[in-house]
């Protein structure tokens, strides 16, 4: 590994230390450090203090990393097995079909007059935006394996976007005014809103997805040079493209569920990374990204707690910027 890179994985780690502690510290009531670390590792801290840093601060760090991560190393992926640079985790469909999950429990259920409980709420609408975005992959990855153009698959996820995007908007028109709010506020995004036992969930897998990432990273190196140059060189591509939508859909589609969607953080942090490690292999790119990803979405997190605003907000002021500059860069994709 050259040592620009070492010393730039090194810095970044610091970095996520240092904001990861920085996040726990921030929030409406000041605690001081040493009660933090009192209430992490077993110290004498009173109730309250002990219940806001570990339920509440202390989770909500995590699936920040967590999130960070896993958008990042999805729209990684894409990006690389579409050869596209403003492809993001997003672009299969996995966004919408979650968000036609959440509108079918959300806004569905009071139109059939079927009433739920705050906990049921929850639950289902986590369940509903995972299986919503697993239906969308599966019928994507079930097509794919039929046509062999790249391009046509991402096109075809953009159609299916388009077209589930017109039956939430029938949903939103038709539901009351108390079920359309619990939607928007979904639609928003946030890190907060995971339970301890939702993080069980998600922890687990949001690894799988990183597990089955690793596994692609040969694959992922050859489609770099094209598809029909990885074919000669052995790579089963549609085995691997299959493996990738698996990945995306655990990574992206877990993330969405739990968290709901988080914007441009899975277009922007690849190309933060490439800039920074000045390298397009994958074996570098993959750790970089996720690094970068967790470093971005904390610091993301800590501005939003500060400022009170949306996280979807704080990362598209981050994203579009770099999004304009890519724009820019690759002229050829416009």
């Amino acid at each position: 590994m050259p040592r620009r890179s070492t010393t730039l994985f090194i810095i970044l780690i610091l970095l996520l230390v240092i904001l990861f502690v920085l996040d726990l510290l921030i929030g409406s009531v000041h605690i001081p450090l040493r009660d933090i670390l009192g209430a992490l590792f077993g110290g004498d801290v009173d109730a309250s203090t002990r219940l806001i840093v570990l339920d509440i601060r202390l989770i909500k760090a995590i699936v920040a990393v967590l999130a960070g991560i896993a958008l990042s190393v999805s729209g990684l992926q894409m990006q690389t097995l579409f050869r596209n640079p403003l492809a993001g985790p997003y672009v299969l469909g996995i966004s919408s079909g979650a968000s036609l999950g959440v509108a079918i429990f959300i806004l569905g259920m009071p139109l059939l007059g079927v009433a739920t409980n705050s906990t049921l709420s929850s639950v289902g609408t986590a369940g509903a935006a995972w299986l919503g975005a697993a239906l969308i992959l599966a019928f994507v990855a079930s097509v794919s394996t039929r046509i062999k153009d790249i391009m046509v698959i991402l096109i075809l996820g953009m159609m299916i976007s388009s077209g589930v995007s017109a039956v939430v908007q029938i949903l939103q028109y038709l539901s009351n005014e108390e079920a359309l709010k619990s939607f928007v506020i979904w639609t928003m995004g946030s890190l907060g809103d995971v339970t301890s036992s939702q993080l069980m969930l998600l922890l687990p897998a949001v690894l799988i997805g990183l597990v089955v990432s690793v596994a692609v990273i040969k694959p992922l190196n050859l489609l770099l040079l094209g598809e029909q140059y990885a074919r000669t060189m052995g790579l089963n591509v549609r085995r691997s493209r299959y493996l990738i939508f698996l990945s995306t859909t655990l990574l992206a589609g877990t993330v969405t569920a739990f968290c709901g969607p988080i914007g441009f953080v899975g277009l922007a942090i690849p190309h933060i990374a490439r800039m920074l490690f000045c390298n397009a292999d994958h074996r570098i790119l993959l750790p970089a990204t996720a690094l970068c990803g967790a470093v971005v979405l904390l610091g993301c997190d800590i501005i939003s707690k500060w400022l009170t605003l949306p996280i979807n907000t704080i990362t598209a002021l981050l994203g579009i910027p770099i999004v304009i500059w890519v724009v820019i860069r690759n002229k050829s994709i416009v």
